[in-house]
């Protein structure tokens, strides 16, 4: 029983991102931190904190310790 319906609840699925991708709505999870990577190293070279710096772009502190050396 249980099998069936998650059958069922895939091949929904399939459709639905089919049908998004036709209509161009379908593109994933938008990337944040990666285009502001060479922000991240020159804030980070003018000496401002890992927390100010997250705070100014509004993204996560561990994002900040993950591109500030990249």
């Amino acid at each position: 029983m249980y099998q069936l319906e998650r059958e069922i609840l895939l091949e929904r699925q399939k459709v639905g991102i089919a049908k998004a991708k036709r209509d161009g709505k379908f593109r994933g999870r938008v990337p944040t931190a990666r285009n502001k990577s060479a922000e991240i190293v020159e804030l980070t070279n003018q000496g401002m904190k890992p927390s100010e710096i997250a705070k100014k772009l509004g993204i996560g502190v561990a994002s900040v310790y993950r591109h500030r050396s990249a």
